[in-house]
């Protein structure tokens, strides 16, 4: 569905007011910004507030780091509020707890957009979890944005899912890039997957098959909430591979190196960038072995992951820089972690959108404003985003890393490609620096 076509269906709604429950959006407020009387008004905005929300595993299987993402955004949205908000508004997060279950997803999204009405949602995690309402927020006209997962589904088919932007690379992009690396460095090497059982598994082995099919001798699956995996890594360690490609959460990376080191199997790893965060799955490893292993983060030295935003390893970097002084101003206990600055980077992101989208923002302008500005948006990413009328896929590309001396170190270019056959290219740019102030230029 082209742009002109969606909006026109908005301005017939508007016209057939006789029933005010096709003009209106959740909460019977007529839609498109405007009350009764032809004035500005919008769902979840007020003169003072834009209220927003957004779903996360606060506890439950998938919590160890996820949950620090919207601690992360919040204290971004606070550190903007403080210069006096966006257009003069301060930004609302409400955020719930949906612990990784499908379900609790569909209770909560459904509380939030139609209880307590916000404009958007905003930076929800999983791709099984958010899978579950992305047709309830596009039947509702709501913004879905920067959603926390690298799943197709969030972008490529902007005709039947209008209202949903991906945010990170998708899981086939990074396949891709990771298979790449693979075949240029070990095209010798025996390759097998490690996967959870779903569209990040599938978009991951995907990708990775579009590079060395030839190279992949298996494949090993995992449900979420099972945590025994020691068969998987059985048959894995059966077929005899070199390097293991694993498209895991950091509880299930932390429960694969365990696996691996109670069967002495000793293959190289590479982890997708969302389970692969060191101080993290170091802890997690020394949680699981109960005391066995003291270190865990050192028992992680040589794997191999991706990058797309910089790292809490990395402090002389300066969005880092920026991101531990929000936190120092705006955050709760504990030290800056990556999954706090993924919070931020998807929140400085909104900003630019809502700023993007002017003093009287609506819900179908934001959209617009991203599919026309989106792909020029400069912020702490690596690569562009893919924003247009006909992808709303999030960042392009990323760079490998390994693990060494316990941090991440980035050891090649950043690569940038996109979903099919595209080609994979060396980015060849600067990456960008932030705004003195930590604040997005309204002119960007």
């Amino acid at each position: 569905m082209k742009r002109t076509a969606r909006f026109a269906t908005v301005a017939t709604s508007l016209v057939l007011t006789a029933s005010m429950i096709t003009a209106c959006g959740a909460g019977g407020r007529p839609a498109d910004g405007q009350n009764a009387d032809g004035e500005y008004s919008e769902v979840g905005i007020t003169d003072s507030s834009v209220k927003i929300g957004g779903h996360f595993p606060l506890t439950g299987v998938a919590a160890p780091g996820y949950s620090e993402i919207p601690l992360g955004a919040t204290a971004y949205f606070d550190f903007v509020n403080a210069t006096g908000g966006v257009h003069g508004r301060d930004i609302e997060y409400l955020y719930r707890d949906d612990a990784y279950n499908p379900t609790n997803t569909s209770s909560v999204v459904n509380e939030l957009v139609l209880q307590d009405e916000v404009f958007a949602m905003v930076g929800g995690v999983g791709t099984p979890t958010h899978g579950a309402v992305i047709e309830f927020l596009n039947t509702e006209k709501v913004p879905d944005l920067f959603i926390s997962s690298g799943s197709l589904m969030w972008g490529n088919d902007p005709e039947s899912r209008p209202y949903s932007f991906g945010w990170q690379p998708d899981y086939e992009v990074e396949a891709k890039i990771m298979a790449t690396w693979i075949k240029e460095n070990h095209p010798d090497a025996k390759v097998g997957l490690f996967v959870q059982d779903d569209d990040m598994g599938r978009d991951g082995e995907a990708g990775v098959r579009r590079i060395i099919d030839d190279q992949v001798v298996a494949v090993e699956k995992y449900t979420s909430g099972n945590t025994d995996i020691v068969p998987q890594l059985t048959n894995l360690q059966a077929a005899d591979v070199d390097f293991v490609l694993a498209f895991t959460v950091p509880s299930y990376t932390a429960l694969s190196q365990l696996a691996a080191r109670r069967l002495n199997f000793n293959p190289e790893w590479f982890y997708v960038s969302v389970g692969a965060d060191t101080q993290l799955v170091g802890q997690l490893l020394s949680r699981f072995s109960e005391g066995a292993v003291k270190d865990g983060a050192s028992a992680l030295e040589g794997i191999y992951t991706s990058d797309y935003v910089p790292s809490a390893d990395d402090p002389t970097n300066e969005w880092v820089q920026l991101w531990q002084r929000v936190w120092d101003e705006h955050g709760g206990s504990g030290e800056l972690t990556s999954y706090h600055i993924y919070g931020m980077s998807f929140a400085y992101a909104f900003v630019q959108a809502l700023q993007a989208a002017g003093p009287e923002p609506t819900r179908d302008g934001i959209v617009q404003v991203l599919e026309e500005r989106g792909s020029e948006f400069e912020g702490p990413q690596m690569a562009p985003f893919r924003y247009s009328e006909d992808s709303h896929l999030g960042m392009s590309g990323l760079s490998v890393a390994q693990i060494q001396d316990g941090v991440s170190k980035t050891i090649t270019p950043v690569y940038v490609s996109d979903i099919g056959d595209a080609p994979i290219e060396e980015l060849g740019r600067e990456p960008s620096t932030p705004p003195a102030d930590g604040i997005p230029d309204e002119t960007d």
